[in-house]
């Protein structure tokens, strides 16, 4: 009767086994289809290397980047599974460009005054760490149903690909569908061929309507915002510039302080992304924008009155002077009862002092939500050139800023900067 027993218990040992086994297999067998099945749907994918990304394989990169922006069916339904992305510049480290290519890369820096060889290296799609403070991971904002939506408008003029990209998907890929009504790419006179049919062709294809305007001829920063601007449906205005990458939670404070207020306009803490290595460094919130008398931006600590108005609470949004202009956010019909832009400015130069002025002059709040942060690629010079010269331009622009808002405060402008109120009177009686 024992060995009965024993016999019995063995075969169910036995069965438990053989079940266990084929469940296994099948289990194997099942991600095995659904592997073979991405690369039936993605087939142009499944064989690209991650070693195709070097200089000048932009379409290697773009495929790459489809198919990580496409994931197969095994990515959907196990996303925990998926290793963490490991390519270059991946949660924001740093690019190292091999020994034998340096030359090359610095042949190429030229081309847009940052590392463009790096740049190709990275995915349009790459990630990048939370940078936020954990008071500002803990706030809840108001529903993308109560929020206003926005327009994001970018000028670009002869902007490298992968940068103009990765702006464009951090802007999809981080912020609330619901949130963003357009994109909006406006080309001030671009002359690389990539910039034309094979970008439309390409922002097409996205999930968020992406629309790309062309000025006539190359009329500077100010003019093609105002195209944007014009062009644009959503309820609020958000300025970025064409090398850009947004992080997660970016969007969401800035209209949130839009809907409690439609005269504020709304600034993100500028990130600093290298233009040697692209490497994501965090900005700090414990500086505001100011100008010295040669009506320059600059950067200055946060006074103790502006942290005791806010309790000592960084995570709350700071009143700032003046702001960098280049990425900003506001009320599409605020910005027009405003006046908009200066037209009487020239290209670029002034013209995010002469705002901020405007502002807060005409009864509005100017805010840096330290809990937005956007990455920036600061660049040492510029690779573009100007109609009369950059001096020339700048001159004329602070010179307009200095007449129509200093009042009697110009004269320290005009110390500081002799000559320029003779130029200023010479320029216009000849105009």
């Amino acid at each position: 009767m024992r060995h009965q027993v024993m016999v019995s218990r063995l075969k169910l040992q036995y069965c438990k086994v053989i079940i266990a086994t084929s469940m296994v297999w099948f289990l194997i067998d099942a991600a095995l289809l659904m592997y073979y099945t991405d690369c039936t749907t993605n087939s142009s994918n499944c064989a690209i290397s991650t070693k195709e990304t070097p200089s000048g394989g932009r379409d290697a990169a773009q495929k790459r980047d489809n198919h990580k922006s496409n994931p197969g069916i095994l990515q959907r339904l196990l996303p925990k599974w998926n290793s963490p992305p490991k390519g270059p510049g991946e949660m924001g480290k740093p690019v190292i460009i091999p020994k034998d290519k340096e030359s090359k890369s610095k042949e190429m820096f030229k081309i847009n005054q940052f590392n463009l060889m790096a740049s190709e290296m990275i995915s349009v799609n790459r990630t990048l760490p939370d940078v936020r403070m954990e008071g500002c991971k803990r706030k809840v904002y108001p529903s993308v149903e109560d929020l206003p939506t926005t327009s994001v408008i970018i000028v670009f003029h002869n902007e490298a690909w992968t940068t103009l990209l990765r702006t464009v998907h951090s802007i999809i890929n981080r912020s609330p569908r619901k949130l963003v009504k357009e994109i909006i790419l406006v080309d001030d006179a671009s002359e690389r061929d990539f910039l034309g049919k094979k970008l439309e062709d390409y922002v097409a294809q996205l999930s968020t309507p992406v629309h790309v305007k062309r000025m006539g001829k190359r009329s500077g920063l100010i003019r093609a915002r105002l195209k944007g601007a014009n062009a644009a449906k959503g309820q609020v205005l958000t300025f970025l510039d064409a090398h850009c990458e947004c992080i997660t939670g970016w969007l969401e404070p800035l209209l949130t302080e839009i809907h409690k207020d439609r005269s504020t306009v709304v600034c993100p803490i500028i990130d600093v992304i290298s233009d040697e290595t692209f490497e994501y460094i965090t900005g700090s919130d414990m500086t505001w924008g100011g100008f010295n008398w040669k009506l320059n931006f600059r950067w200055y600590p946060v006074p103790q009155r502006e942290m005791t108005r806010r309790g000592g609470d960084r995570s709350l949004p700071t009143r700032s002077p003046t702001m960098a202009g280049g990425l900003f956010s506001i009320d599409r019909d605020y910005f027009y009862k405003l006046g908009s832009y200066d037209k009487g400015m020239d290209i670029w130069g002034g013209e995010n002092l002469e705002m901020s002025f405007r502002i807060w002059m005409c009864g509005g709040t100017l805010l840096i939500v330290t809990c937005s942060h956007v990455g920036h690629v600061f660049r040492k010079a510029t690779p573009y050139t100007f109609p009369g010269g950059t001096g020339h331009i700048i001159n004329h622009n602070n010179a307009r800023l200095a007449e129509v808002w200093l009042d009697t405060w110009k004269d320290f402008y005009y110390k500081i900067n002799p000559g320029l109120d003779v130029w200023w009177i010479y320029f216009h009686s000849n105009m």
